[in-house]
């Protein structure tokens, strides 16, 4: 549904969406995350591939196998926000309580502004090598944009994605049957041509499981407007298919620029290889590969903005208005941009800081969707999710427990350069399976602790909430 006049800038923020409100259809998940992922952050993930020793065909497998897998947990987060209407962090106080969602919040916001940062360096240093623009001006405009876009809020986004498919889906057309013709021709001599190393493989499978995994603190922001009688099936097929339809094209594109043409940076070899199959196609490209990392940037700047605005009401209670949503994206913006137009490149401690945070929202994903789809099986009290005094609690102690636990559990398998190597990892020569040590450990220790659930309070709370919510609803 586009944006109407009387609803220009949207007024929602983490309260609930109610019925009469819901709009939009599921098809439409698919495209908005296809465009979501396809964009030059995502291609860059194929230039990994050849670093750890792998060939083309080897980086295609393991990047395309890396993306279902992590797809998997991304997509099943989808059906969550259209059947409460609640953004994605506020359903998680049912597993860690109103305030103990603290905790797994960290997590969920430092990696939304720390995406933003390093898409504001790869915008600024991408288009200062390639056209000469000033970098610090780059990055200060497309954080205003991405800001703005973020402000106006939920239709706009889903709209800028769908305009976004429509204009620049042909010319990535072009270009990828440009190299599959031979119309692209390779500057360097084949690397890696029929190499296989099994630590490259996992290390590549890895980085493209742990990518789509990093969007399931997202999904349910999304999708929360939807009708509450949404197809489930329906939702996690179409989210499953969009996000990860585009990596799986992009990566191996990445690794044949990495192999062919010796790209080492996304923007510099989408440039060069337009231009090879004709002439202004690379510029092109360029300019639509940076408006998406925009459109991205503002849905990195809208769920940081539910992430932040989540945290301080699990403190102290906040008006559910337009304008706490717009101060909350404001800071926000502020933030990655003096941090990202300062640094020069996409440095290694903000991708550190990237993988870090992927060891905190692994744990938090396994006991969201255990809890979601094996104990409480979608039936939540929404109102006391609302409720400092609900049902859930300030503290949730299974929740907590596990993902501590699991937090603990990755440790002697994570590998971060310069900051930590697990012994585990350090056998494996600084393969990182961390997060699926992540992902295992907490949801089979959440599922067994909560077997002491109270299901009659619980199910008391829930005639009580959707009460509330009819009231609420016909009030309107």
């Amino acid at each position: 549904m586009p944006p109407t006049s009387s609803t220009l800038v949207e007024a929602r923020s983490l309260d609930w969406v109610p019925t009469s409100e819901r709009h939009g259809r599921v098809g439409m998940q698919g495209p908005f995350w296809f465009m979501g992922n396809f964009q030059p952050f995502t291609l860059a993930i194929g230039l990994i591939g050849p670093t750890v020793g792998l060939s083309l065909l080897w980086t295609s497998i393991a990047g395309i196998a890396g993306i279902l897998f992590g797809t998997l947990f991304m997509a099943f987060h989808a059906t969550q926000g259209a059947r409460l209407g609640l953004p994605q962090m506020i359903q998680s106080r049912a597993q860690f309580g109103y305030r103990g969602v603290l905790v797994p919040l960290v997590g969920s916001l430092v990696t939304f502004v720390a995406f933003n940062i390093v898409d504001t360096v790869i915008i600024g240093s991408g288009l200062q090598g390639i056209f000469g623009w000033n970098a610090v001006v780059v990055g200060i405009a497309v954080s205003v944009v991405a800001t703005v876009l973020a402000i106006f809020g939920h239709d706009w986004l889903h709209l800028a994605f769908k305009v976004l498919i429509w204009i620049s889906l042909p010319f990535w057309v072009v270009l990828t049957v440009g190299v599959l013709a031979g119309a692209v021709h390779p500057t360097v001599t084949a690397t890696g041509s029929g190499g296989f190393s099994g630590t490259g493989f996992l290390v590549m499978f890895t980085v493209a499981a742990s990518y789509n995994i990093t969007y399931a603190p997202y999904v349910s922001d999304y999708s929360r407007y939807l009708p509450e009688d949404t197809s489930p099936v329906r939702i996690v097929l179409s989210v499953f298919v969009g996000a990860a339809a585009s990596p799986a094209w992009l990566i191996p594109l990445g690794a044949w620029f990495a192999t062919r043409l010796g790209a080492e940076d996304a923007l510099a070899g989408i440039h060069a290889a337009g231009d090879q199959v004709f002439g202004g196609l690379g510029a092109l490209l360029t300019v639509l590969g940076v408006l998406v990392l925009v459109a991205t940037m503002g849905l990195n700047a809208y769920s940081g903005m539910l992430s932040l605005v989540t945290g301080i009401d699990s403190v102290r209670t906040l008006p559910r208005t337009r304008s706490v949503r717009v101060v909350a994206i404001l800071a926000l913006a502020v933030v990655w941009t003096v941090v990202g137009v300062g640094l020069s490149d996409a440095s290694e401690a903000v991708n550190n800081a990237l993988l870090i945070m992927l060891y905190l929202l692994a744990p938090w994903t396994a006991v969201n969707l255990v809890d979601y789809f094996f104990v409480r099986r979608s039936h939540y009290a929404i109102a006391d999710l609302l409720d400092p005094d609900g049902v859930y609690g300030r503290w949730g102690r299974r929740g907590l427990i596990a993902y501590g636990v699991g937090i603990l559990a990755e440790l002697p398998f994570a590998h971060v350069e310069g900051v930590i190597s697990g012994p585990v990892a350090g056998a494996l020569g600084g393969v990182d399976l961390a997060p699926f040590v992540g992902l295992a450990v907490p949801a089979v220790l959440y599922l067994v602790l909560s077997r002491s659930i109270d299901d009659r309070r619980e199910r008391a709370a829930i005639t009580r909430s959707e009460q509330t919510l009819d009231e609420l609803d016909g009030a309107r």
